[in-house]
């Protein structure tokens, strides 16, 4: 199986200094397109024009041509406009945010250099942008990839990366099981087997960052700061992946951290990450050729697994009391049982949305002329067979 892949790799210090100039002038591109655009889309007289990417490429053909022109390659010019153009009909806004090169500025705009397919090329551990060759981290091996569109960018402590888009082989799920997952706040994610995803990446690490800010010390905190993500996303690629590979479908609860936010847990709910988490999941499970799923997860906490009677504890006011015994006898692990629950409703859903593509399938295949075999190539009674595990199960 064959699927596009983003991969980030770091480039060396010491060619910060030259990406960061090339910087500065894409950000002069995006503010000429931002300021020309502006003027288009509110005239004085006339109808107003909304620019495409098409038309401010031409505005600023021959930027890059002269002794006195850009540094950055024409490929480069021509991405930075059709970015702008596609983030502005996104918005739906006359103007976008000016991009700032003033590293002192508040608001000063990361570096970022975007490039077509074609605009890099990999060779003997350096990448070649522009004319010249940049030296990487290759963790990689970017010589056995073909290397498509991608972008430099810049992090917060100045270091710059290289994004590029690949085609990789994906080896196909050999899991046959299935999984729910509960997502919560002192462990990010719970799943039905008793696998737990711990959480407080920022609350470890929030004495050290205050005093670091108390102190003034700038470029401590970024370190921190990226300390925390790095952390956090290394320790959840570890489990998606892992999850993917020994499953075939799972399940994770709609929880919203929106609404968790508004109800005053901003600091935990985004502590642990769920969307991250989730995001995670998906694109991995559809490389690999599995089931996944978000369900509600109304009333899972409260619901036995078991026998399925609404017993388990209830609201904020019982929010520690992380083990219960239901009336059947089924002792139950707050998280797990909800996880459980989670994974039953979801297996319910996939059975209902199988069923009704099978019905599909037939009523078009009956359809066919005489000479074709009805019901051909309709699924086996097998295509249920998780749902049937899981019946067992209970």
């Amino acid at each position: 199986m064959v699927h596009t892949k983003t991969l980030k790799l770091r480039i060396k210090d010491k060619h910060a200094a030259w990406l960061g100039a090339l910087a500065r002038e894409v950000n002069q591109v995006f503010n000429f397109c931002n300021e020309v655009s502006m003027k288009a889309s509110r005239p004085y007289s006339g109808k107003p024009k909304w620019l495409s990417g098409y038309d401010l490429q031409k505005l600023v053909a021959g930027a890059t041509k002269g002794d006195d022109g850009l540094s950055i390659p024409s490929q480069t010019l021509q991405q930075v406009c059709e970015e702008y153009a596609t983030r502005r009909k996104q918005f739906k806004k006359h103007k976008l945010n000016w991009r700032v090169s003033n590293p002192e500025s508040s608001k000063y705009s990361l570096g970022w250099l975007p490039f077509k397919k074609g605009a890099i090329a990999y060779k003997n551990g350096q990448i070649r942008y522009a004319g010249k060759c940049l030296s990487l981290w290759d963790s990689y091996g970017l010589a056995d990839y073909e290397l498509r569109a991608g972008s430099f960018n810049q992090d917060t402590r100045g270091r710059w990366y290289l994004n590029v888009v690949v085609m990789a082989q994906v080896k196909p799920s050999d899991g046959t099981s299935s999984l729910g997952i509960d997502l919560g706040l002192k462990d990010a994610a719970t799943c039905s087997d008793g696998q737990v995803l711990k959480s407080r990446w920022f609350r470890e690490q929030e004495l050290a960052l205050a005093v670091a800010q108390r102190a003034g010390k700038k470029q401590r905190v970024k370190a921190i700061h990226a300390k925390i993500a790095n952390r956090r996303k290394d320790a959840m690629h570890k489990l998606s992946t892992h999850l993917v590979r020994d499953n075939a479908a799972i399940f994770v609860g709609n929880v919203s951290t929106a609404k968790m936010v508004k109800m005053g847990n901003g600091k935990s709910t985004l502590d642990a990450g769920w969307t991250m988490f989730k995001t995670m999941l998906e694109y991995k499970a559809t490389q690999a050729g599995i089931v996944f799923d978000e369900v509600n997860e109304a009333w899972s906490t409260q619901t036995c697994s078991v026998c399925s009677s609404v017993e388990g504890p209830k609201g904020r006011s019982e929010l520690d009391v992380r083990r219960w015994v239901c009336s059947c006898g089924a002792q139950h692990d707050r998280d797990v049982n909800a996880a459980l629950n989670i994974r039953a409703k979801g297996l319910a859903q996939l059975a209902i949305s199988k069923a009704a593509e099978a019905k599909a399938d037939e009523a078009v295949l009956n359809k066919e002329p005489s000479g074709s075999e009805a019901g051909h190539g309709l699924p086996a009674g097998g295509i249920l067979a998780l749902s049937a595990q899981a019946a067992a199960e209970g």
